[in-house]
């Protein structure tokens, strides 16, 4: 139950954040054009609301993923269960928590539409620093993100797990968090270099699609 349970949250995930990135114009990494952004959330501050609403909410779906997926093959390795529940929970954690901060960007671009001279300067200073804020910690949980999806893809990889789950799915879990991984770190390093970050990126989102179909409906298609 738990396996299915897994599945459904990593597909729910994938469609919420791309219907938040889509429809609703939210930013994984913002652009650091503060003004630009005070701007549009005067614009249209229901689409930003629903939005970081949206990106909320797969924050929380994340943590249950972590859990259920937990519950469902930490007794195969209990040392990976608690390497992925403890860092995919803190990944979704410490982004709800920063949620609080960006949210206040509506007050901001509220007060911007309004202010003038040196006010608004100020105005756009703090949105500026909300949106470094933000990108730091998308950051620092893309690492917590890397390091929890290797360790259920070693599990998949090397582990027969019920319901079965063929090893090539794990070991591509294994590149792609590696690759994302080294992404991550290689642009903290040159900011102005993205092309792995990039390609681990699409790898991570094949890898959930197939892996989250699999655990899904494997059950029901296979005997």
């Amino acid at each position: 139950m738990f396996a299915e349970i897994s599945g459904f949250l990593f597909l729910f995930i994938i469609i919420d954040l791309i219907t938040a990135t889509t429809k609703y114009g939210y930013e994984i990494f913002s652009k650091l054009d503060s003004e630009a952004k005070l701007q549009e959330i005067n614009e249209n501050p229901k689409k930003f609301r629903t939005g970081t609403i949206l990106v909320i909410i797969e924050h929380v779906v994340i943590v249950s993923l972590a859990c259920s997926l937990f519950l469902a093959f930490s007794s195969y390795n209990i040392i990976l269960g608690l390497v992925w529940l403890s860092s995919r929970s803190a990944e979704g954690l410490i982004q709800i928590y920063n949620k609080r901060s960006y949210w206040s960007l509506l007050s901001i671009g509220g007060n911007y539409a309004t202010a003038s001279g040196a006010e608004r300067d100020v105005l756009i200073d703090r949105a500026l620093t909300v949106l470094k804020t933000k990108n730091s910690i998308v950051s620092f949980a893309q690492i917590l993100f890397s390091i929890g999806t290797l360790a259920y893809s070693i599990m998949f990889a090397f582990y027969e797990v019920t319901p079965a789950i063929p090893v090539i799915i794990g070991w591509f879990g294994i590149i792609a968090s590696i690759i994302y991984g080294v992404g991550n770190a290689a642009n903290h390093i040159r900011p102005d270099f993205q092309a792995l970050w990039n390609l681990g990126g699409l790898l991570i989102w094949i890898f959930e699609l197939v892996l989250g179909g699999w655990l899904l409906f494997s059950p029901f298609i296979i005997p």
